[in-house]
């Protein structure tokens, strides 16, 4: 999902401009540690650290966690990666509405794409997410050391990708997880895994409705390992990991490996490329017809349909 609209290129409606544009960076961060980093034998837990925000994920947090993974994966001491959430929430997913949203900003970029800032039209989103959504999610799945999500209160589109990223989901009682972005007019999030996380009938479902899965229905459904008390998960998540510990650490890697290798054969890759390609023909269809990128939605429009969702539905979840 996509967190902003990008200013036009042209200088009239149909004149293309000579130069590409520069887009204000106006981003203001109200803290200096989006994530934290803490290591106790050999266990490395990266907490996500925008708790007033519900843990949306802006650049700035991104780029931290991609260094605290780096730090984990470089650390021979750490065996086993524990990834959670500060506050009530995991992440309530991708930033499109607080003051620290900073999609203008340039980056120091991980991948080989260009710097999105100054280019015109698709490009601009395209370059950008391939960068910060699609392609660091992927390099994140493919961290040689077991990674576990320690998941509470919401897990939504962005912060869906997060955790599924990870090797193993532990969540309370009080999560749930959704992707309510076909709202918008988009296919669901970026880093689309949906089809391997859950039976594809029950993807469409999770999808088409748009609406909250439990932690129990998404336990049943295989996206995740267990669902415990919330004052029980940070136990259970450590139990586990010191457990995960003991195996010796080329094993783990190689076990990993394989099955991620696996899941490439069936078609996760390459599903994703296409998934990747329909998302931002979305986003310019969203554009072309309305307007906006987003179909109209910003964080207080998701916020409010999902409101009246839970109260068409007596509040179930």
């Amino acid at each position: 999902m996509s967190d902003t609209r990008p200013d036009s290129p042209h200088a009239s409606p149909g004149e293309p401009s000579s130069e590409f544009v520069t887009r204000p960076d106006d981003a203001v961060y109200e803290t200096e540690e989006p994530v934290r980093y803490a290591v106790e034998d050999g266990i490395a837990t990266l907490t996500l650290n925008r708790p007033e925000f519900n843990n949306a994920q802006n650049s700035q947090m991104t780029y931290a966690l991609d260094d605290a993974f780096r730090r984990a994966v470089d650390d021979d001491a750490v065996k086993v990666i524990v990834l959670a959430g500060a506050g009530r929430h995991f992440s309530a997913g991708h930033d499109i509405g607080t003051p620290g949203r900073d999609v203008n900003k340039p980056q120091s970029r991980r991948q080989l794409w260009w710097d999105h800032t100054n280019k015109p039209g698709g490009e601009y989103l395209y370059a950008r997410e391939q960068e910060v959504y699609l392609n660091m999610c992927r390099r994140w799945r493919e961290i040689p050391k077991p990674v576990i999500a320690q998941v509470q209160g919401a897990c939504v589109a962005g912060g869906l990708m997060l955790a599924w990223i990870c090797d193993l989901i532990v969540a309370s009682t009080d999560a749930f997880f959704q992707d309510p972005v076909v709202r918008m007019g988009i296919p669901g999030v970026e880093y689309f895994a949906h089809p391997f996380e859950m039976n594809a009938r029950i993807a469409k479902e999770f999808l088409f409705l748009g609406e909250r899965m439990s932690a129990e229905r998404a336990r049943e459904v295989g996206m995740i390992n267990r669902v415990v008390a919330r004052e029980a998960l940070a136990d259970e998540v450590r139990d586990i990991a010191a457990r995960i510990a003991r195996q010796p650490r080329m094993g783990l890697a190689l076990t990993k490996q394989v099955i991620n290798h696996v899941e490439d054969l069936q078609g996760k890759r390459t599903g994703m490329e296409a998934a990747f390609a329909w998302h931002h023909f979305a986003h310019v269809h969203n554009e072309q017809i309305s307007g906006d990128l987003l179909g109209g939605y910003d964080a207080k429009g998701m916020a409010r349909e999902n409101k009246a969702d839970a109260q068409a539905r007596g509040g179930r979840s």
